[in-house]
């Protein structure tokens, strides 16, 4: 409820009791009234609290406040990695908690009472988190800041470029970032002296994408690209200026910054990285790994248990793959299956555009189906595109960008086109499925157009459930009729697979003492998966432990309440309502999530 909507509903309120009999003179009307008054006042005081809180976080996050289409801090960079940022970061949590738990939660309605559990919960994990020093490992392989900027600057994310002061914050921006170059410098200084460093082999990741930035010559420059773009209004004067103050911001500060950072990861980082591949092997690592995994799938499930579900569910999904195996016929055992999917020419493109080509095919298939078990849909559309040569060795097989807020820009689907082995035309409707419509695509875009929500819940996130639900809308692509070929079943059983090793790999790197290399071989024994793409992967959890936990964790919680839901309701259950019930409040913890299903099936059960 925005605050024009609650200024509203507060006036007219007042009108129905000044023209009503006084309420004294009834006992119920004069409860229920007082009931509505102190809903009201909980609710503006709730909505008020939410909004500023979003405020302040967004100037205590510039780039943040950029992609969520707030403009007001373009030109700022942001000192994550400096005192006053942690400080400051710390009283902003800790005084909107405090202000939070004075609420009368039990006066809200029930969608505010929602928010107000979401809002609680993010302020009490984020205290917590700020207990490790995540401040210590400020660049890794699959995504920081060095890759964030060079996204923005491309002229294709959120930074906008469309006036000149547009390229003016940009390069006051560029400004911030070689400061925060310094500065990231400065804290791996500290994190080598408390021993909280990368595994070596990331390190050698990251040479090679510094390396790639690094051109004699501005106009060759990854950053230079807005000049490439300059809108056609702007006048000679102005054209001339911003190309020579880029050319000098390039030259002059940021090329030596990205120098000095690639010669610093070369010689003193590189010689301090340490040899463990897991989280085990950092100070107090074993306990900062159970946050992180509390952290990314919202529960308090110990690791072991996650591990345990992992080994299960590759138990059960290696029987589906046999069950294909079989029905199309293959005389050999499920390793030479593996081998013939993985290595057989025919499964693959040799075109890195008709790669892309046959995702835009699949996205109007898939399109097709999807009214009959939607009823909200995103207004916003998606494309699909390449990833970028720059990043491309070391992302991931595929991702997803949001929309712009403001419509300006469709979500992407970005597809890996490095190695074409790794991208199997089997496994495209799966992969469809989750990055795009109905997966990620539908649960961000419908998000971000949420009306009635607090704007936290329109852009906050929780990976278990973002990934919960793009891996539950693979298995609902099975419903939808999309896997009747029994080799794209098995591309769906084949993702199914690799969600579910992670959370045998990622506990087991971080949690049991893994290598790289037995991480790497578990998963070559139970996937056919290219083996370019298993490095990825593994490199991957060893960057960023815990977040591919939430993949599983999150589907088969929305499973469970599915199924629960529709043994409860018989012949009331109605697809499109549950998906309605996932959708409709931002992204949500998991506790928060099995409390909204309950009520709604409650409610649906009294009807």
């Amino acid at each position: 409820m925005k605050k024009a909507v609650i200024a509203l509903t507060i006036a007219s309120l007042f009108n129905v009791q000044a023209c009503s009999k006084a309420p004294e003179n009834n006992p119920t009307l004069a409860a229920e009234s007082s009931q509505a008054q102190a809903e009201i006042s909980s609710s503006a005081q709730y909505q008020a609290l939410a909004d500023s809180f979003f405020k302040d976080y967004l100037a205590l996050e510039p780039i943040y406040a950029t992609f969520v289409g707030v403009n007001d801090h373009n030109s700022e960079f942001g000192g994550d990695l400096t005192e006053a940022y942690l400080k400051a970061r710390h009283e902003l949590n800790t005084r909107y908690l405090a202000k939070a738990m004075d609420i009368d939660v039990a006066t809200l309605p029930d969608d505010l009472k929602l928010s107000h559990d979401m809002f609680v919960y993010d302020r009490k994990i984020e205290l917590v988190n700020e207990t490790f020093p995540e401040r210590f490992i400020p660049i890794n392989q699959f995504y920081s800041n060095l890759i964030t900027m060079i996204q923005l600057g491309s002229g294709e994310s959120a930074q906008p470029f469309a006036t000149v002061e547009d390229y003016q914050n940009w390069l006051s921006r560029l400004e911030g970032f070689v400061e925060w170059i310094a500065l990231a410098q400065q804290r791996m200084n500290e994190a080598i002296a408390s021993k909280v460093v990368l595994p070596k082999v990331l390190v050698d990741r990251i040479i090679p994408q510094l390396d790639s930035q690094l051109v004699n010559d501005a106009k060759q420059s990854l950053y230079y690209a807005p000049i490439n773009q300059l809108p056609v209004e702007f006048t000679a004067e102005d054209k001339a200026k911003l190309t020579a103050d880029f050319q000098a911001m390039i030259n002059g500060k940021l090329l030596p910054a990205l120098t000095g950072l690639r010669d610093y990861f070369k010689t003193t980082y590189s010689a301090n990285a340490r040899a463990s591949d897991g989280w085990w092997g950092l100070p107090n690592g074993k306990a900062w790994y159970q946050h992180l995994a509390n952290k990314h799938t919202t529960t308090t499930m110990p690791v072991e248990e996650i591990h345990q579900m992992g080994l299960s569910e590759v138990a059960r999904i290696l029987t589906e793959m046999d069950k294909v195996r079989e029905q199309v016929g293959f005389k050999g055992d499920l390793a030479a299956f593996f081998n013939e999917l993985s290595s057989n020419d025919k499964f693959f493109f040799s075109d890195r555009q008709d790669l892309v080509d046959g995702y835009m095919g699949l996205k109007d298939k898939i399109n097709a189906v999807l009214p009959a078990y939607f009823n909200v849909m995103p207004k916003a559309d998606y494309v699909v595109k390449p990833v970028e040569d720059f990043r491309e060795k070391s992302a991931a097989g595929a991702s997803y960008e949001s929309p712009a807020v403001d419509g300006s820009r469709p979500g992407v689907f970005y597809i890996n086109t490095y190695n074409l082995k790794a991208q199997p035309k089997w496994g495209m409707t799966t992969l469809s499925l989750h990055e795009a419509a109905p997966g990620h695509h539908f649960q961000i875009a419908i998000k971000q157009e949420l009306e009635s929500v607090p704007e936290f819940q329109r852009f906050q996130g929780y990976t278990a459930f973002e990934e919960g639900w793009a891996l539950y809308a693979e298995y609902l692509g099975m419903e939808m009729g999309l896997f009747s070929d029994p080799y794209q079943y098995f591309g769906k059983l084949s993702d199914e697979m690799l969600r579910a090793m992670r959370l045998v790999v990622d506990t087991g790197l971080h949690a049991k003492g893994w290598s790289r290399e037995q991480a790497i071989q578990y998963m070559k024994d139970n996937s056919p998966m290219a083996e370019t793409d298993i490095v990825a992967e593994v490199e991957r959890y060893m960057a960023i432990p815990g977040q591919a936990l939430s993949y599983k964790v999150g589907q088969l919680t929305i499973l469970k309440l599915r199924a629960e839901a529709e043994a409860k309701l018989g012949e009331k259950f109605d697809i499109k309502a549950f998906h309605d019930q996932i959708l409709t409040s931002g992204s949500l913890p998991m506790a928060v999530m099995e409390q909204k299903v309950g009520r709604w099936v409650k409610a649906e059960l009294a009807k």
